[in-house]
């Protein structure tokens, strides 16, 4: 979307990446029709000025169209930008990142060398960190869900309708249960988190939006009791979507140590009520847990071992003070993104960290970016979407990455004059 708004200003970039998902990146990805959109089309142009764009493409704004489908409508405006001389794409890792007096240049392994007069990171979402608990299960584990180890696992485990334990209850978790469900898998489906949450479902409600002076701002228990109180008045939907004009200056108001309490006590709760999943999925999950074929669980994994070509995982379940073995085909980790900066295991970002060209937000959970994307310590340097989550936390959805991809677009043509 960035290198899209660059070619509209005329500015050649080069878009490097290394996982042939160029244009699609991993959510839409997936050639699996039973996968989604989250939210309904009309709100999913890549254009923040041209609202109806992918609408169009599906012929009803209310749709919830297949996430394959969106890959290829993003793909089409990449490869418009390459017809055009406006973009080059180049299928490769990038492994390191130099400045010079003459702009960047950065290491592609197995290529020449790339020069560039500026740079952006845009990474997307790294996947799930390491689960010490999990290191026993050896291959019965399947550590990032969105590789064809994975996709083979699912198969497998689909034909012999052989018990599953996914690690992990958001939206990582019912794409999995939704991939399962879809071939034909009929054994047993445990969802495993520390509070049991699963995404709550879109239904109709009458939007009762709300004006940013009149919300509370620096505290987030005082931001909590209001939702609760507009909640109860305007129904939760409508209460959460209130504040979506206004998140990422809610967020900015908190300060660390409030931020820091949102991470670690109410982040969960958030995070299933705002990014909630098509009404027919969420019917679908209804389905399953009430047949028993999908059991969600509030607890830990406290270890794990490989037996008999299983997996033998140690659960304690929430406020049970016994512990209980259960054996598994696989184990899948559904624990979503990597949230620690200082863990990644990206060769690029791990180079810029260590040579101090960036360095870690304040949370730790992605790179220090002003107002203006730049990342802090880089000269030259934008990051877009998840990377500036610790600056915006609610840019992980098209509609806000649009508009940042937008402005980070007109700020670099500023800058290069």
């Amino acid at each position: 979307m960035t290198a899209a708004q660059l070619a509209r200003k005329g500015i050649a970039s080069v878009v490097i990446e290394g996982g042939g998902r160029a244009g699609r990146g991993t959510a839409y990805s997936t050639i699996d029709p039973a996968h989604l959109l989250n939210v309904p089309a009309g709100s999913m142009s890549a254009w923040a000025d041209v609202r109806e764009d992918f609408a169009r493409r599906t012929g009803d704004e209310t749709t919830f169209a297949q996430r394959r489908d969106y890959g290829a409508y993003l793909r089409s405006i990449l490869d418009e930008a390459v017809a055009n001389g406006c973009v080059t794409l180049i299928r490769g890792t990038a492994s390191r990142a130099d400045r010079g007096e003459r702009g960047w240049t950065i290491g592609v392994e197995g290529q020449a060398p790339v020069g560039a007069d500026a740079l952006v990171l845009a990474v997307g979402n790294q996947p799930p960190g390491r689960l010490a608990a999990l290191d026993g299960a050896g291959d019965r584990l399947i550590s990032n869900p969105w590789t064809a180890s994975a996709r083979e696992a699912i198969a497998e485990v689909a034909a012999t309708n052989a018990p599953v334990l996914i690690v992990g209850t958001g939206l990582t978790m019912v794409d999995v249960v939704l991939s399962l469900e879809a071939q034909g898998h009929g054994g047993q489906i445990v969802a495993l988190s520390r509070r049991g949450l699963i995404p709550r479902g879109h239904a109709a409600y009458d939007a009762a939006p709300v004006l940013f002076e009149d919300l509370p701002k620096g505290n987030v228990t005082t931001l909590l009791l209001w939702l609760r109180r507009r909640a109860a008045d305007v129904g939760w939907r409508a209460a959460i979507d209130s504040l979506r004009p206004h998140s990422q200056a809610l967020w900015q108001s908190l300060g660390a140590k409030d931020q820091r309490r949102f991470l670690r006590h109410a982040r969960p709760w958030w995070d299933v009520h705002r990014h909630r999943i098509a009404p027919q999925v969420a019917r679908l999950l209804v389905e399953m847990i009430g047949e028993g074929r999908l059991q969600v669980v509030a607890g830990r994994v406290q270890a794990s071992r490989s037996i008999d070509g299983l997996a033998e995982v140690i659960i304690r379940q929430r406020s049970q003070p016994d512990v209980a073995a259960s054996r598994v085909a696989y184990v899948f980790n559904c624990t979503g993104p990597l949230h620690s900066i200082a863990q990644t295991i990206d060769p690029l970002l791990s180079k810029l960290l260590g040579r101090g060209y960036a360095r870690a937000d304040d949370l730790g959970i992605g790179l220090a970016v002003g107002d203006d994307s730049r990342v802090e310590g880089g000269e030259r340097l934008w990051a877009v979407g998840p990377l500036t989550k610790g600056a915006f936390w609610e840019i992980v959805a098209v509609p806000d990455i649009r508009v940042q991809a937008a402005a980070v677009a007109d700020d670099i043509a500023r800058e290069l004059a």
